[in-house]
């Protein structure tokens, strides 16, 4: 099977992931890059980052226009985390690959835990905590920075338990969250971007931003926990994996 053909599909099946559940796109992506299409972590950090930004960027009209974007906490949040986003871009090219690879691992594994316990949004608080949001907003930054990812399934759950979001505008409010974050690591890491090879980054980019609108429908269609477990399966095989080749395989 050619390397387009590959990119595509593993793209809509990210694009699913981000329009259905608001993250859990990029958590799939590095590993489709590296596994299936041949690029290096850092290469695929860095394409997962583009690939990331472009599609919540165009997802995120769509959910704006819905009325389920929460500008004002999304910028605070997001504006937490630009710095260590940045940082953590320039450290990432400074790691060893295995390390790179085994932190991957590790972080897919806790998400893919998250998605197959599928519990119930937690409660929105009544009121925000300016530290904690800060905090929370800092951490996400720094993993996006890091490791690719534009940590969807960690900041909806920080969006509803931290800034007190009922669900529906945590995930509108994720995606742009993700776009400033991703938008920020890239620039740590534009030396990068030359040497990505885009024929398959360009269709992959394309198949997400078909498959998150195809997504958004889906979710309104098939039970959040429904999608939550197949996404968490096929995660926590991915994390295996990973860990296989960082600790065994090397």
């Amino acid at each position: 099977m050619s390397a387009v053909v590959l990119a595509l599909l593993a793209g809509a099946v990210v694009g699913l992931a981000l329009g259905g559940m608001g993250g859990g796109g990029s958590v799939l992506a590095v590993p489709a890059l590296v596994y299936l299409l041949g690029f290096s972590p850092v290469e695929a950090t860095t394409a997962s980052l583009v690939i990331v930004a472009i599609t919540t960027a165009t997802s995120l009209y769509a959910h704006g226009r819905d009325g389920n974007v929460r500008w004002r906490a999304g910028l605070l949040f997001a504006a937490a985390g630009l710095l260590p986003a940045v940082l953590g871009g320039l450290l990432a090219a400074r790691l060893p690959e295995a390390l790179l690879t085994a932190a991957f691992s590790v972080l897919a594994a806790v998400a893919a835990a998250g998605m197959l316990q599928a519990r119930d949004e937690a409660p929105a608080t009544g009121g925000t905590n300016t530290a904690r949001a800060a905090g929370a907003g800092a951490g996400l930054g720094a993993v996006t920075g890091l490791l690719g990812v534009g940590g969807g399934f960690l900041g909806v759950p920080a969006l509803v338990r931290v800034v007190g979001l009922p669900m529906r505008a945590a995930v509108g409010t994720s995606l742009l969250v993700i776009t400033l974050t991703s938008t920020a690591s890239l620039a740590a890491r534009g030396g990068t971007l030359s040497a990505l090879d885009w024929t398959v980054v360009g269709p992959f980019t394309a198949a997400a931003v078909l498959g998150a609108w195809d997504g958004r429908r889906l979710a309104a269609r098939v039970s959040g926990r429904a999608l939550q477990r197949v996404f968490g399966a096929a995660l926590l095989a991915v994390a295996a994996l990973m860990l296989v080749d960082a600790f065994v395989l090397r």
